[in-house]
């Protein structure tokens, strides 16, 4: 009903506005027109106004929606904002709460924070408490670095599997490396491997529907998330699904920051050398990242798949506390910038962060320059070279405040710099897809893990070490001297990042 009424809206603005640009229609009734699309404009602004969003975000729809004719009202029900009061993803939003329910009886005796420290141990539990994730002390992580260390395990895993392959990517091309990957799938699923495939409707735009097709006929159970035709038509066009998970065989789990192109190996002209990190995941947090998949896949193709088959995981040696968190439109809103924020508030020595896109909410800017001002050592770590005109500038224009207060802002130089993590006092961390920006926080689905005391935190403080070697140290002085056209390419990408 609300999308039909929304529908019914905007056709009658467009009415309204044909009406008033027509020379051949009379003064009066361009008059009642002009009267009558303005008071819908002015209803869509009341009824936004009365939900009580950020007072800035507010006035920017406002101005859209008045000022811009049709496109700033086709562009409100499109971007995404409509997901803020829950009108849309209701129903996965319900089978994730179902599962957190099964999840909370399965894991209502190990909850076991005893390993950790006590800031370390307030904050695994406030994961608990915002997520219903909780924590595992029977999992193994490992760091694969770059797409030359993930890709030929990936292979290897996959060809070795012999029960199921889940995999889902928000970018899946279909070049060298991507059909190396889609060769594999297709003779699993001839040799009877179950092969089950998400992949992204636009981030996966490149993979070919040739491809597409010879992986059905080979048996491989391939659906498309948000498809622009489906998702154009619901309001669910500019939420994507941003996770890359695979599973295989309740033995191993990949989560991380490599999608599946050639550009991850370092092989695009346009980008060159690719720095990223991905993780291994095994045991009891195996478990977790399988649900991930399993609810997403449930949404695609309407079957439940939560039976002990694909959950039954073996535990692993204790490494340390792990626990992975989806986040999304069909989670609690914002829980990932909550934790992001969470741990650098937590954080006593120091706060590491990596990221390609940082455009940050004005909570975790505030904890950021709190932290750096309380002495904490706060360290962020940009490529200099972005992908994106729009979130290179609108980064950059943190960087003056952020200096200001002591945040030391590295800009790596070796090529894109990709990964995204965030390392506290040495001691805790997470990896995974979100970045530090607002459509990581709002709109995408996708996930991280959350780990504590492991040899995987080790890994991640020598590899952020090492890349400070390849990186430039941003300099308050220099960075004042930048010219004005720098400046307003910066305060324009800024005044969009709202949006982005």
């Amino acid at each position: 009903m609300k999308r039909i009424r929304q529908f019914f809206l905007c056709l009658i603005m467009i009415i309204c506005v044909g009406i008033i640009i027509s020379a051949k229609q009379p003064a009066d009734l361009k008059l009642m027109a002009g009267i009558v699309y303005l008071s819908i404009a002015l209803s869509v602004c009341y009824v936004l106004m009365l939900e009580n969003r950020s007072p800035y975000k507010t006035l920017l729809w406002m101005y859209a929606i008045l000022f811009i004719p049709i496109i700033g009202y086709i562009f409100f029900i499109y971007s995404g904002q409509l997901e803020v009061k829950g009108h849309l993803f209701k129903e996965k939003r319900l089978d994730n709460y179902k599962q957190a329910q099964k999840m909370q009886i399965e894991n209502k005796t190990s909850e076991r924070w005893t390993h950790l420290h006590e800031s370390e141990r307030e904050f695994s539990k406030l994961i608990t408490t915002l997520s219903d994730q909780t924590i595992s002390f029977h999992s193994y992580t490992e760091v694969l670095r770059n797409g030359d260390e993930k890709f030929p395990r990936l292979l290897s895993e996959l060809r070795n599997a012999k029960d199921y392959i889940h995999m889902e990517y928000y970018i899946f091309r279909s070049d060298e490396i991507g059909r190396q990957i889609i060769d594999v799938l297709c003779e699993k699923a001839a040799d009877g491997v179950e092969v089950r495939f998400i992949y992204d409707g636009i981030g996966s735009l490149k993979i070919s529907d040739r491809d597409v097709s010879r992986m059905k006929e080979a048996g491989v159970q391939v659906h498309s998330f948000l498809p622009i035709r489906k998702g154009f038509f619901n309001q669910k066009f500019n939420f994507r699904n941003h996770r890359k998970i695979v599973v295989i065989d309740n033995h191993i789990g990949f989560v991380g920051g490599l999608n599946v192109g050639n550009e991850y190996l370092g092989k695009d002209e346009k980008f060159g050398y690719w720095r990223d990190t991905h993780l291994i995941v095994k045991g009891e947090a195996l478990r977790d990242l399988q649900r991930v998949f399993l609810l997403d896949w449930s949404y695609v193709n309407d079957e439940s798949l939560f039976v002990e088959r694909y959950l039954a995981m073996d535990a692993s040696e204790e490494s340390g506390g792990v626990q992975v968190v989806p986040s999304g439109p069909d989670t609690s809103q914002g829980v990932m910038s909550y934790l992001y924020y969470s741990m650098i508030t937590f954080a006593q020595q120091s706060v590491w962060i990596t990221t390609p896109y940082f455009i940050p909410s004005k909570e975790i800017r505030t904890a950021l320059l709190i932290a750096a001002i309380k002495g904490i050592d706060v360290r962020l770590m940009v490529p200099e070279t972005n992908d994106s005109f729009l979130t290179q500038y609108a980064t950059r224009s943190y960087f003056s405040e952020l200096l200001r207060y002591g945040v030391k802002i590295y800009l790596y130089q070796k090529g894109f710099h990709h990964q995204k993590t965030i390392i506290v006092d040495g001691n805790y961390a997470t990896l995974g897809t979100a970045n530090v920006d607002l459509r990581s926080f709002h709109l995408n689905f996708e996930v991280n893990v959350f780990m504590f005391r492991t040899p995987t935190i080790e890994t991640l403080v020598s590899q952020y070490e090492e890349d400070l070697n390849d990186s430039l140290e941003v300099n308050m002085e220099t960075h004042k001297k930048r010219g004005l056209f720098l400046r307003t390419k910066e305060s324009f990408s800024r005044l969009f990042s709202p949006v982005l």
